[in-house]
């Protein structure tokens, strides 16, 4: 495997299969590999904490980051190039072009200025990679849906390509948020795929969800339309920690 830190250096020939991360690489992130492997010629996978779609700098700094960790399991699942630039590779001095989404749904409505961020460095890495097809996980599927759009609306060649949520054996969806997470919090934490799994299977999710969150404060229940699925989805902050999730009612992402 070949570690690129520079868009100077990075040269790779093929059909391209990209996948986007910000490291602490999980489960969720192999099953994603795994595809792409399974689909491309070329595997590679980007490794960079993008601090323009952060909203608070506390999330920013405390987000975990283990490059070692990530070097050994993208190696392990064939990863062809790791691609971790800087922060100043991807916005150099006097960077000031933007990637403005409309309708962003109920994450954006609470993390203002947040998908901003995500659909500035996708479209980057989409330019500098020039990949086939791009793997997002249904877990981020507002952020997906948001990139899908970027991709018809400006004519981007890349497939998206958007896999199931992948679930630790206690139904939390893996996340690298998760590892800031005490044993209590955990515990704490499971109300959320509790609740919308129950809710998702009920005449009103919304409210069933809601009502199931075992004390849990939402910033957002929504059932969401999303590229012709629907899905129950939430957001919840346990201590200082804040996770999303989401239940498919209707229709496929992928």
């Amino acid at each position: 495997m070949k570690i690129v830190r520079t868009v100077s250096e990075l040269r790779v020939d093929g059909e391209i299969g990209l996948v986007p991360t910000m490291g602490a690489l999980h489960g969720g992130h192999i099953a994603l590999l795994r595809a792409a492997r399974a689909e491309n010629e070329v595997v590679v996978a980007s490794l960079f904490v993008n601090p323009t779609q952060f909203d608070e700098q506390a999330d920013l700094q405390a987000y975990p980051r283990d490059e070692a960790h990530d070097v050994e399991v993208a190696e392990r699942e064939g990863v062809d190039v790791l691609f971790a630039p800087s922060g100043e590779d991807i916005y150099p001095a006097g960077f000031g072009t933007w990637i403005d989404v409309d309708d962003t749904g109920a994450e954006g409505a609470a993390r203002p200025g947040h998908f901003r961020g995500v659909a500035t460095v996708c479209l980057k890495l989409f330019n500098i990679v020039r990949p086939a097809r791009a793997y997002f996980g249904q877990k981020d599927a507002q952020q997906a849906i948001v990139v899908r759009r970027l991709v018809r609306d400006l004519n981007v060649g890349v497939e998206i390509r958007v896999l199931p949520t992948v679930r630790d054996s206690d139904g939390l969806a893996l996340s690298s948020r998760n590892a800031r997470l005490s044993p209590a919090e955990r515990e704490r934490a499971l109300g959320l795929p509790r609740a919308l799994a129950k809710a998702g299977a009920s005449d009103d999710p919304v409210r069933v969800a809601r009502a199931e969150l075992n004390g849990l404060t939402p910033d957002y229940v929504e059932v969401l339309d999303l590229d012709g699925a629907r899905l129950l989805a939430a957001a919840v902050r346990v201590g200082s920690t804040r996770l999303i999730d989401n239940v498919l009612l209707e229709g496929d992402l992928s």
